[in-house]
């Protein structure tokens, strides 16, 4: 007797090393999954030193980054500690990208401990996204008179030694000593960092891990932000960032936070729903082009003291840096993509991109080297040169550690920080050819000229009558998608092009393909695949890797998206 055939969505998640026993688990995620934020080390001290704080009337300086981590994470720690203590006195501080740079600085926790004019200096500071290196700031605090309570989640230094002797280092891989043990999940935002704080400081308020309901509500409201900073920081999908992150979308389009609704409405984010790709796409570049082209500080007031028809201005304003980011950074990847191809940075024998220019915007460089990473498949450096030095932005490839490569020639380096997919740096125009030789050089090591490109793996076979509405519905569960957590895709063999493909778009650079398979008809959208129309004809025999994906257009019917095509 022949065996029922196993679902398509239980195929998928096997692929994924999701079995049975896990299953119902990673299709429903819960809170409940989250960890106890005592297990980190110095959770729990950081904790007490702030609920302390505010009960003695300190003023207290939350020292965010500037991007959509850094500041969703200033924001959760600002609405905790105001919550608990209404009348607490909060400085949110976050650098200014091109005459600060990224992190702490010390300049900047001597200003925050001497105050300004008649205004007393903060006595307690907490980093959020950034200070695991700071040494020279965490002893310029001491020498204030300052406790600096650091959480971070970037790359920390390989021994404990090596830690800044701040008054707490909160971070989910801080290096294991006699007395710490290792956090459960060391794949944390920042964002996911303070909300773990803030979680800690309101059982710790309350006296019990069961917290009050104002509390309560407030962590749940709280998950829309923490959502923000897990996918706009592109940490992987995967464990307490997936909790997180699914948990927060839902709560992002009836947000409390007037600065939240206020950003989903100039978006134009319609509808119920908001998902990970419009948290990727329309409100993070928001969030981050106020960071790059202009101060952060915007962002941070957006999402903690603005009313609303200052949060609509904010807002508003966003998206205007946002347009003007979009053409900067169009311009520098025209131009950096002709300089990597005429310096040899394009080809199989200089495995990764050092480009440094003047003219390039450092808040957008890091962008750019995303979009470069993608089309060369290979990691990249965008450096902006100014005075002598050169500031900018590296990201990576899955599979290459940026910051270990950053590590092994780092005696090039001014200063650099980050993790194994992206990182910032300065280096003085003296030393940048050495570097770049050096970069070159532990990419090479790294990663084999056969993968240069990308590629694209189904994550099981499919028939294509099994691809119904309810099917590609269920399969929406395995949501959100992203790093280490990819959309859907199967390999469907022995589809029949019914007829030419339809050329969609004003210019026709998308694709729509008529199929059948046994009698079964679907409609695929080819996105950019208008420039191979000619040689695609009627009657041709195909294997098809396909994305499910539903329309509602004309009512809701399954369309999926075609990422690969081979003729058989």
């Amino acid at each position: 007797m022949d065996r029922a055939p196993i679902p398509l969505i239980h195929r998928v998640l096997a692929a994924r090393g999701i079995g049975n026993g896990s299953a119902a688990a990673f299709l429903e995620p819960s809170l409940s999954q989250l960890h106890d934020p005592s297990l980190m080390p110095d959770l729990d001290r950081a904790a007490a030193r702030l609920l302390d704080g505010v009960k003695r009337g300190e003023r207290i300086a939350i020292y965010g980054d500037y991007d959509v981590d850094g500041v969703t994470a200033t924001a959760i720690l600002y609405h905790t500690l105001k919550a608990i203590a209404p009348g607490a006195e909060l400085v949110p501080y976050v650098p200014h990208r091109l005459d600060e740079g990224y992190g702490l600085s010390e300049a900047a926790v001597r200003e925050l401990a001497g105050g300004d004019g008649g205004t007393p200096g903060c006595t307690l500071i907490v980093s959020v996204d950034c200070g695991v290196t700071a040494v020279g700031p965490a002893l310029a605090a001491r020498a204030c008179g300052v406790d600096l309570i650091i959480t971070d989640h970037h790359t920390p230094p390989e021994l404990e030694s090596g830690l800044p002797q701040a008054y707490a280092v909160v971070h989910p891989r801080r290096p294991i000593s006699a007395g710490t043990t290792e956090y459960p999940f060391g794949e944390l935002c920042g964002a996911g960092v303070a909300y773990k704080l803030a979680w800690r400081l309101c059982t710790m308020f309350c006296g019990s891990a069961r917290v009050s309901q104002p509390l309560r509500e407030l962590l749940l409201d709280l998950l829309a932000f923490a959502a923000l900073g897990v996918i706009a920081d592109v940490v992987p999908l995967v464990g307490e960032n997936r909790v997180m992150a699914r948990a927060g979308l839902a709560a992002i389009k009836h947000s409390k936070f007037v600065g939240l609704r206020a950003l989903v409405e100039a978006s134009g984010l319609g509808g119920e729903k908001i998902d990970a790709a419009d948290v990727g796409f329309k409100l993070g570049p928001r969030l981050n082009a106020c960071g790059r082209m202009g101060h952060a500080r915007e962002a941070v007031e957006l999402f903690t003291t603005a009313g609303e028809e200052r949060a609509t201005e904010i807002a508003r304003n966003l998206c205007g840096l946002n347009d003007e980011r979009r053409r900067v950074e169009k311009e520098i990847f025209d131009q950096a993509l002709d300089a990597a191809e005429s310096a040899g940075m394009a080809g199989t024998d200089r495995r990764a991109i050092v480009l440094a220019d003047g003219r390039w915007h450092q808040g957008v460089v890091g962008i750019v080297c995303s979009r470069l990473t993608q089309r060369l498949h290979r990691p990249a450096i965008l450096l902006q040169r100014r005075d002598g030095l050169c500031h900018g932005s590296g990201r990576s490839v899955e599979g290459v550690d940026l910051h270990a490569a950053l590590r092994e020639c780092g005696f090039h380096l001014e200063r650099f920080g980050g993790h194994a997919m992206a990182a910032g740096m300065q280096v003085s125009d003296a030393k940048l050819p050495a570097f770049t030789e050096a970069f070159i050089a532990a990419i090479n090591s790294r990663l084999a000229p056969e993968n240069l490109c990308s590629t694209i793996e189904a994550d099981c076979e499919a028939r294509s009558s099994e691809l119904s509405v309810p099917l590609v519905q269920e399969l929406a569960r395995l949501g959100p998608f992203g790093r280490s957590n990819p959309s859907v895709s199967v390999l469907v063999r022995g589809l029949t092009l019914a007829g030419r493909p339809e050329p969609l778009g004003a210019a026709g650079k998308h694709l729509a393909l008529r199929v059948r398979d046994n009698g079964h008809w679907m409609r695929l959208v080819a996105w950019g695949w208008g420039e191979h129309r000619e040689r695609l004809h009627a009657g041709m025999k195909l294997d098809a890797i396909l994305a499910p994906r539903l329309t509602d257009f004309n009512g809701v019917r399954v369309e999926p998206e075609v990422l690969d095509l081979c003729e058989v």
